[in-house]
């Protein structure tokens, strides 16, 4: 694939810049006619028709043929060729991880997920993730030399800028995306979990319907991202979204950060797993009593599954919790007046459960006025959403489009 147009785009070459902004109109809004495109842009059909012919030389851009209504004349339909260019994402999370490849018109052709990995802060366990990383490489159908990036979602503080991980991996002086890419020899992105759950959800499962969307990441840890006028938010030093750290309760628990009563430990997968145990070392039953009297390991997904089996412990915690998210999700209303926010992660899977105690305390928490346009819903992508962020994201910085 050449890309040599992206660079002199960053140089100030004008036609260099008008083929990136169409790559991102093909990115963002799917396929145009020439009509329409040069109505886009503001340019002539005649320059437009040169552009786009160079951009189907350079191998980014197809013709579609003519698409549409029978009606009149059918104009002839311009997009990204899907074969231009290939795009890895990988999603961590604290006990698994999973993996796929997009092509380069957004659409996920390779999925792994739910490969064993345990996240830890030691170069064993990041020498085994690229192992992985590398063993997936290895098995996808197309050819290597059109994979373009890699695209990492990692929880916790992540600069995606500079490429530095300070929650996990922050173990050499060199950025995490250079170690990575060290040991894969491709371009690697890292994200922060959360707001490339966001984009992968924006991108891809609302379809940019909405301009202002909040995204909670409720799983073991809590997070959210920001999206404002279609683009992410980042904030100054680029680690907004650190909802889980919020200070929310009395509760004097440590919270993982090494602060006490932050939200997380009340309102997240962790919480939810820590308030069950305790409820079943109180002598609470449960249709896990057994394999807790067992010292069998219980996990958040076990967990889960009993909320589906209708276990009335599991229920009425992950409603605390529901409860208790919704609380502080009013207060995100209070002061974004958004939208759209959509739930993901691990506890969205719980659906109504959640869904139901979240509301609830939304009408209640809220202010009614602010309140009454934001639209809340669960994620379309479910677990599928940080994998397609990850790649999602990886494409569009390779393109610098983002």
């Amino acid at each position: 694939m050449k890309n040599t147009f992206l660079q002199q785009s960053y140089d100030g070459n004008k036609t260099a810049s008008l083929k990136k902004e169409l790559i991102r109109l093909f990115v963002l809004n799917g396929n145009y006619s020439i009509t329409d495109l040069s109505r886009e842009v503001n340019i002539s059909v005649p320059t437009m028709t040169k552009l786009i012919g160079e951009l189907i030389t350079e191998g980014f851009v197809l013709d579609f043929g003519k698409q549409g209504t029978s009606g009149g004349r059918r104009p002839n339909m311009y997009g990204l060729n899907p074969d231009a260019g290939y795009f890895i994402g990988v999603d961590i999370n604290k006990d698994n991880i999973s993996l796929g490849l997009i092509n380069f018109k957004g659409q996920l052709i390779e999925y792994e997920p739910d490969k064993p990995f345990v996240l830890e802060n030691t170069i064993h366990s990041l020498d085994k993730l690229c192992a992985i990383i590398k063993s997936f490489i290895t098995k996808v159908t197309v050819s290597k030399e059109k994979i373009l990036a890699v695209g990492v979602n990692l929880s916790g503080r992540v600069n995606s800028q500079s490429g530095f991980s300070y929650s996990f991996y922050y173990l050499d002086e060199k950025p995490l995306s250079a170690l990575i890419e060290e040991r894969l020899d491709y371009t690697v992105y890292i994200e922060n979990d959360s707001r490339s759950m966001t984009y992968g959800e924006y991108m891809h499962g609302e379809n940019s319907n909405f301009k202002d969307m909040l995204f909670i990441n409720a799983s073991w840890g809590l997070g959210i991202g920001i999206i404002i006028d279609g683009k992410l938010y980042y904030g100054k030093s680029g680690f907004s979204g650190e909802f889980g750290h919020f200070p929310f309760f009395d509760n004097e628990i440590i919270c993982r950060c090494g602060k006490r009563g932050c939200l997380e430990t009340g309102a997240s997968g962790s919480a939810m797993h820590r308030m069950f145990m305790e409820k079943l070392s109180e002598g609470r039953v449960s249709t896990l009593s057994n394999k807790f009297n067992k010292g069998e390991q219980i996990t958040m997904e076990d967990i889960m599954d009993a909320v589906h089996k209708e276990d009335v412990l599991a229920i009425e915690i992950i409603e605390s919790v529901g409860n208790e998210l919704g609380k502080a999700i009013s207060g995100l209303i209070n002061l974004f007046n958004p939208e759209l926010i959509v739930l993901g992660g691990t506890l969205a899977n719980a659906k109504d459960y959640i869904m139901l105690p979240i509301k609830s305390a939304i009408n209640k928490y809220s202010l009614i006025r602010v309140s009454k346009d934001t639209n809340i819903r669960l994620s379309k992508l479910g677990e599928k959403c940080g994998i397609m962020g990850a790649c999602m994201l990886a494409r569009s910085r390779t393109l610098g489009i983002l």
